[in-house]
């Protein structure tokens, strides 16, 4: 699957599970935050497709993605990004996907 193709998906995931999602420029990996109760994934549009799919596959994770319907070649990319996530720190997920 494409990393871009991935990231679409994902990201309509992720806004079915109730979050926002704010790309910016700067200085700053991105995460997921609540403001004033509303949930908010911040993504760094300067940082390859790649960085950005990490992001949204962890926060994704810790949503407990079970109760959603994820399409079998999404949830194969998203396993394979889990793995990463629990092996290595998150600069070496990056680049383990690009390898991919």
């Amino acid at each position: 699957m494409k990393t871009e193709t991935l990231l679409m998906e994902l990201e309509t995931l992720c806004e079915k599970g109730g979050y926002s999602i704010r790309k910016e420029r700067g200085s700053f990996r991105g995460d997921q935050c609540i403001i004033e109760g509303d949930k908010l994934i911040v993504i760094n549009k300067n940082k390859p497709p790649e960085s950005q799919a990490a992001i949204l596959a962890k926060v994704l994770k810790n949503m407990s993605p079970d109760d959603t319907y994820i399409k079998p070649a999404v949830r194969k990319e998203l396993e394979k990004i889990w793995t990463r996530l629990d092996r290595f720190n998150d600069d070496d997920v990056t680049e383990e996907i690009q390898e991919s």
